[in-house]
């Protein structure tokens, strides 16, 4: 008698959300993430006004993966990069505000202080750039020095998180065209500190031992590259009074 062929069929996973939520608020470490499509769908039912007119073109464009390597391996938890930069693809496009809530769904972490965050690194501008330097060696291509009008400097940091291209090298040129990519980045690197895997933190400068789960932690290292130092403390206490003013609603952030 022949044997019966086994099943290879399995249970779909079930979404992280059944419907969009209110509002999205931060996962904990170790949580299962929304994917890029699912978060998508989710933003998509529940439509917002485009408030910075200088994103349009920004907004339309997607982006694309990082190398495998994005997260230093030699520094840091694995995971970072075989769980965390896999998942980059900026493959969204909408809003700014939509945008901002596509990677917030996406990187499980909260809406306002995602949109915090963004004006206080741009004001959401994609188009804006800082950290100017006169280091020719870390200009991004395109962008050598003098080729933005500072005589002798070149800018390293792009977009509406002002991610710093010396960095992050393989996220361009996605996070100087793409709004989706250069909030993507910029989140998949706060969930690595978040989940605990950038363990070479506690090799530097401190003013705490980093751990995982810390929200906002995770962001001042963003602008500082430290833990809980003074300068980190300064950015996270500025995002917090953008957060708790909402400067996001106010009218003279509109840009139409």
């Amino acid at each position: 008698m022949a044997a019966i062929p086994q099943s290879t069929s399995t249970t779909p996973t079930p979404p992280v959300y059944s419907a969009a939520p209110d509002h999205f608020e931060t996962l904990p470490p170790g949580s299962r993430l929304p994917t890029s499509s699912e978060c998508a769908t989710l933003i998509r039912a529940r439509p917002l006004p485009e408030n910075k007119a200088v994103n349009v073109t920004f907004n339309q464009a997607t982006g694309h993966a990082l190398a495998r390597d994005f997260f230093d391996p030699r520094s840091g938890d694995p995971r970072a990069n075989t769980t965390i930069g896999v998942r980059v693809d900026g493959a969204f496009t909408g809003t700014t505000h939509e945008i901002l809530r596509w990677v917030a769904c996406k990187w499980g972490i909260d809406e306002d202080l995602v949109n915090a965050q963004a004006a206080k690194e741009s004001w959401w501008r994609q188009n804006s750039m800082g950290d100017w330097h006169p280091d020719a060696s870390a200009c991004a291509p395109g962008h050598g020095l003098g080729a933005d009008g500072r005589p002798g400097q070149c800018p390293q940091s792009f977009g509406i998180l002002q991610d710093r291209y010396p960095f992050q090298h393989s996220s361009w040129p996605g996070i100087a065209h793409s709004t989706a990519m250069n909030a993507d980045t910029a989140y998949a690197i706060w969930r690595a500190c978040f989940e605990g895997y950038e363990r070479w933190l506690n090799s530097l400068d401190r003013g705490r031992q980093y751990a995982a789960g810390d929200a906002w932690g995770c962001v001042g290292r963003w602008v500082s590259g430290r833990w809980h130092t003074p300068l980190a403390e300064q950015y996270i206490a500025g995002v917090q009074d953008y957060m708790s003013r909402r400067v996001w609603e106010h009218r003279d952030f509109l840009e139409l």
